[in-house]
């Protein structure tokens, strides 16, 4: 996949302008003013390897071949965000979400309640192996402050859809400051239609 190749080694080298976040979660990471000094702010570098399953290094079908399709999620650039993740206890409906303090959770399930019990099996990959984002990719600072800013990933993968029948899955993102609209179906969300043939 082309948009991946940003998110290969060899395009993140340059040590002026990437730097290693750490392969664990954690807080935002301050990278001074938005309209003080005019240099560039560095970006943290983003490695396909947590990607797992869906890195395209030992699949480069990323799982499609094999029925077991990964789908790429990210978070729109909005200049100075600060995702906030909800608390631990707002997620005990969310038995699947694996907790830590320093992600904004995302979750896929079946959209519709005849879709659930088709979905099986979900995993994610990303840094740390979190379903979900990572505060120190954030906030963004702009094209002219961080022309080379990575949008951290999360790879979702399906192992075990129902074969030969359409499914949809809703992909939802949990977050103090994240909204939803039922006139805007895409706000915090999205759903996709996924269909395996055997």
């Amino acid at each position: 996949m082309r948009f991946l190749e940003k998110y290969r080694d060899a395009a993140q080298k340059d040590d002026m302008v990437f730097e290693d976040c750490g392969n664990v979660p954690s807080d935002y990471k301050d990278r001074g003013a938005f309209d003080s000094d005019p240099g560039q702010r560095k970006v943290c570098r983003f490695k396909v390897e947590w990607l797992g399953n869906c890195s395209g290094i030992n699949d480069e079908s990323y799982g499609y071949k094999d029925g077991k399709p990964c789908v790429f999620i990210k978070l729109n650039r909005i200049l100075g965000f600060k995702p906030k993740p909800p608390k631990n206890e707002t997620l005990e409906g969310l038995p699947m979400l694996k907790y830590n303090p320093y992600v904004l959770p995302v979750q896929c399930t079946g959209k519709r309640d005849e879709d659930k019990d088709k979905v099986g099996n979900v995993e994610y990959f990303s840094l740390g192996n979190y379903p979900g984002f990572p505060l120190q990719y954030y906030p963004y600072y702009g094209k002219l402050l961080q022309p080379k800013y990575l949008q951290p990933l999360l790879a979702v993968q399906f192992t075990n859809l129902t074969m030969d029948t359409e499914v949809r899955v809703e992909c939802k993102a949990y977050g103090e400051n994240i909204g939803y609209s039922e006139k805007d179906r895409f706000m915090g969300r999205f759903d996709v239609k996924i269909e395996v043939k055997s």
